[in-house]
């Protein structure tokens, strides 16, 4: 949710808790920007994908399983500064910031500059997707992923009634 220069708080905490109740996640969006602020994240590994495959650092499958199986996973459950609060031990993400936060900008650093996709990057995503696939359809992944996503979100929401009974449970509710 992103409100314009008149909309009040109490309408931007109206229309929050409404797509909540009807399941939604919804964010506050604090300041207009150009794109939807998850698929701009999702544009930004996606960079970094395009760039170490441009390299010859990885082919197309392998950047989808280290997606996939790697921060994709975790992101599944968690958002990066929680599980970076978690990767700081018990010093949380204190901890995190003082041991680790130097390594990171340095990776930063390291980190594609590419700006547009060449032919040739295009024809290997196409090619290195298209194996991927595996002759399945559109609709055949689709259905895959819609499957594994109902799945998850399933299991999320058990995860989390699990966690507030157990954080009602700690307070005394």
């Amino acid at each position: 949710m992103v409100g314009g220069e008149k909309t009040s708080p109490e309408t931007i905490e109206r229309a929050l808790s409404f797509y909540a109740s009807i399941g939604k996640k919804p964010i506050h969006v604090r300041k207009e920007v150009v794109g939807h602020v998850a698929n701009r994240l999702q544009a930004a590994l996606y960079r970094e994908v395009v760039y170490l495959i441009e390299q010859g650092v990885l082919n197309v499958a392998d950047s989808d399983v280290a997606v996939c199986w790697g921060p994709g996973l975790r992101w599944g459950l968690m958002g990066p500064n929680l599980l970076f609060h978690l990767g700081g031990g018990p010093g949380g993400i204190q901890h995190f910031m003082e041991q680790f936060s130097g390594p990171l900008a340095t990776w930063w650093k390291d980190l594609g500059t590419i700006t547009e996709f060449s032919p040739e990057v295009k024809q290997t995503i196409i090619e290195g997707a298209s194996k991927e696939a595996n002759g399945r359809s559109i609709q055949e992944l689709e259905r895959e992923r819609d499957s594994m996503l109902l799945e998850l979100l399933a299991t999320r929401a058990k995860g989390e009634e699990k966690a507030q009974a157990a954080l009602a449970g700690s307070r005394g509710d």
